[in-house]
């Protein structure tokens, strides 16, 4: 199974930087919107940012205000910028690409991708 690759988790100091990079592998062709989510413990996954082809940001409730987003179509990747961290519990942020696979009755069909995930905890 194909999945994106995603780096830079882990603990941060509150009042830190957090960057996270992903990757999609190569295969992984016609590429539309990318993007970040996040998951905390009995919580369903929320979106933080995404980015459309045109670069066009989509915020999410957990992303306004706090993230960067930014894109490089060449390489196929996705990085999230955060700084100034607040303290916050362990969420799982997770990468995600959609594929277009073509059109059924005028209607785009996508597939989504998705790295493992990365744990980030902000504490001291």
């Amino acid at each position: 199974q194909v999945q994106l690759v995603e780096s830079g988790g882990g603990s941060v100091q509150p009042g830190g930087s957090l960057r996270l990079s992903c990757a999609a592998p190569g295969s992984i062709l016609s590429i539309n919107d990318m993007g970040w989510y996040r998951q905390t413990s009995g919580k369903e996954r929320e979106v933080v940012e995404a980015v459309t082809t045109s670069g066009v940001p989509e915020y999410g409730d957990a992303g306004i205000g706090r993230f960067t987003i930014s894109r490089d179509d060449a390489k196929n990747t996705v990085d999230l910028q955060r700084n100034r961290l607040n303290p916050e519990g362990p969420a799982v942020y997770s990468c995600r690409a959609a594929a277009a696979l073509g059109y059924l009755d005028l209607s785009l069909c996508e597939y989504d991708y998705w790295g493992q995930g990365t744990q980030v905890t902000v504490s001291s």
